[in-house]
């Protein structure tokens, strides 16, 4: 079973390892938002937060849009080095 299901499978678990690493700094911003207090604001920050925080609570808009852009970008490094990775090793890629 493993030497003839696993295989088979390969293409699929990497395409869908691939598409999932476009998200992997994403952690969902209401959840966090919405458990978020004074005592464990410096323990539950995440690039999400921080954003709403210095974007718009702050009236930074510039500098929210720029963290909100780096995130994007390593978000999108990971996608072309985990894309690179399952084509050198099982020949399977989205691009």
């Amino acid at each position: 079973m493993i030497h003839i299901d696993f295989p088979a499978i390969l293409p699929t678990i990497m395409i869908l390892l691939i598409m999932n690493m476009g998200n992997i700094l994403n952690v969902g911003f209401d959840k966090v938002f919405l458990m978020q207090n004074s005592l464990n604001l410096g323990a539950s920050q995440v690039i999400s937060t921080y954003v709403y925080t210095v974007g718009i609570k702050s009236s930074q808009f510039s500098f929210g849009a720029a963290v909100g852009l780096f995130n994007t970008v390593i978000n999108f490094v990971f996608l072309l080095v985990t894309n690179y990775v399952s084509k050198r090793s099982t020949g399977t890629g989205l691009m």
